[in-house]
């Protein structure tokens, strides 16, 4: 208080609210990498949800990132019989009023000419798709497709492992790929 009277903002408070997805995808553990490396745990220490876009191997990765924040997952072309029947191969999630699908590899699944049919027959807002262990970002309209790229497996020393983060606010979502 100054003077006697208190200091009020007149103006009401901006708070927005945000909700941090991590995505992962390829990790391949243990076949191509004993563990998932700790700096993914640091990377998505604070997020809401995580977002595994298959080829985890082994079904106790999902049982370490659900340390961290509930898992969304998918299985892959290499997971084995045991992770392809605990795990759909498309799934989503909603933040917000935004529509995410998860599938491991966008071409297996629906095949290139097919996703503008893809698009408007589930009205989403973004494609999560791993397979190619390599890190995208690609906006087509309004609709963002996001490949994390793999943690443990980048396909040539000139790629960096890498993981994804989408921030999600009711207005926008901004993705990132961090490399690790």
């Amino acid at each position: 208080m100054l003077g006697g009277q208190a200091l009020v903002n007149k103006e009401p408070p901006n708070f927005k609210a945000v909700k941090t997805v991590g995505l992962i995808s390829d990790t391949h553990v243990p076949k191509r990498a004993r563990t998932i490396p700790k700096r993914v745990f640091e990377i998505f220490e604070n997020v809401d949800y995580i977002i595994h876009a298959g080829d985890l191997v082994e079904l106790a990765v999902l049982d370490e990132l659900e340390q961290i924040a509930p898992v969304l997952a998918v299985h892959g072309n290499m997971d084995g019989l045991e992770v392809a029947g605990a795990l759909p191969r498309l799934n989503s999630l909603k933040v917000f009023d935004w529509k995410i699908i998860v599938t491991h590899d966008q071409n297996i699944l629906y095949g290139s000419n097919k996703m503008q049919e893809i698009d408007g027959q589930n009205d989403f807002d973004v494609f999560v798709y791993g397979h190619t262990h390599t890190a995208n970002i690609r906006w087509a309209g309004k609709v963002l497709y996001i490949n994390p790229g793999s943690p443990t497996d980048p396909p040539s020393v000139m790629i960096k492992p890498s993981v994804g983060l989408l921030k999600i606010t009711r207005e926008t979502i901004t993705p990132q790929i961090i490399e690790l």
